[in-house]
């Protein structure tokens, strides 16, 4: 008998292999995989703008991280005696203009240089709802704790996420390699201030856009992440306290199934150990001059030499 209903992903032709660079952009979820394929010892780059949900903020990004765009005092407004953009997550917020900007642009310049050589690109979309800065009649990629009536809330167009999305591929296509492999997502995460039929719809209208634009364009493929948590792990105790985010054991079993799906049978082997190696450096020792300890700090130095060798890319550094 079977007590659930599974969703599986479909096998890729293409693999990724130890030496792709994978660069991902989106929403949280985008950064808790990436976080599995940096502890797995793969090239990434994550989020060069921090956290993006909504596709028009994430197309704004790519097309400035394509164009090595850099960001300029006017495009910065204050509040809380600190200096923001409104298309950056809050971290990179300052008290020092100069500051802001640096963060901002070194990311620019570090996005835009590993985008060249992507192998992957993940796309994690959140919302389609966006908010209008009203005082610059700006659509923003994040409020920044700023009082409320300064600004409108509303649901992107079908037209709004379908040109948004095209754009993003076709300027993702134009940077990266010739045959750049293209993966979206939508966040699992509810937006559950928006309202429980409200997020529906918002869901709703990321996955018939995405379906839309994808069809009959090249190296562009969909992962059934919300679709795996909603149906296949459609349980509570695959949440964490909130109800809203996927808990570890979630996350992990979503990026089996990936991996399951596009990793290579040498990658797979690859990521597995450096996993064991990574949990096994986490082990401390009250006396590191014990000689137990010693040797086995031997032995965990030689496993990573082994990998080392397996890869041309640093790895645990």
């Amino acid at each position: 008998m079977k007590f659930r209903t599974e969703v599986n992903i479909e096998v890729s032709s293409k693999k990724i292999e130890i030496e792709d660079s994978i660069f991902s952009i989106g929403s949280c979820f985008a950064s808790e995989m990436s976080d599995l394929f940096s502890k797995g010892q793969l090239q990434t780059n994550n989020n060069p703008f921090g956290t993006l949900f909504n596709p028009f903020s994430i197309n704004n990004a790519v097309k400035r991280l394509h164009d090595s765009q850099f960001y300029h005092e006017e495009e910065l407004i204050t509040f809380n005696d600190e200096f923001i953009s409104l298309d950056h997550h809050t971290s990179f917020d300052t008290r020092f203009i100069h500051q802001t900007l640096e963060k901002i642009n070194q990311k620019i310049v570090e996005g835009n240089q590993f985008l060249q050589d992507t192998n992957w690109v993940i796309i994690t979309y959140g919302t389609s709802f966006i908010y209008e800065f009203m005082p610059k009649k700006k659509l923003v990629a994040n409020c920044h704790k700023i009082p409320q009536k300064f600004f409108e809330k509303r649901l992107l167009t079908h037209q709004e996420i379908t040109d948004s999305i095209y754009d993003t591929i076709l300027n993702l296509k134009d940077i990266g390699k010739d045959d750049v492999q293209i993966l979206f997502t939508v966040s699992p995460v509810r937006h559950t201030k928006d309202g429980m039929i409200e997020n529906q719809l918002s869901k709703s209208k990321l996955i018939t856009a995405i379906h839309e634009v994808i069809s009959e364009i090249e190296n562009c493929h969909y992962l059934p992440v919300y679709e795996i948590l909603m149906d296949d792990l459609r349980d509570y105790r695959f949440y964490k306290e909130d109800m809203i985010h996927p808990n570890n054991q979630a996350v992990n079993y979503i990026f089996e199934k990936f991996a399951d799906a596009y990793f290579s049978s040498e990658t797979k082997d690859f990521i597995k150990e450096n996993f064991k190696i990574q949990k096994a450096l986490e082990h401390r020792s009250d006396d590191e001059k014990d000689p137990k300890y010693i040797e086995f700090r031997e032995k965990l130095n030689q496993r990573i030499e082994i990998q080392q060798r397996r890869t041309k890319h640093k790895i645990f550094k």
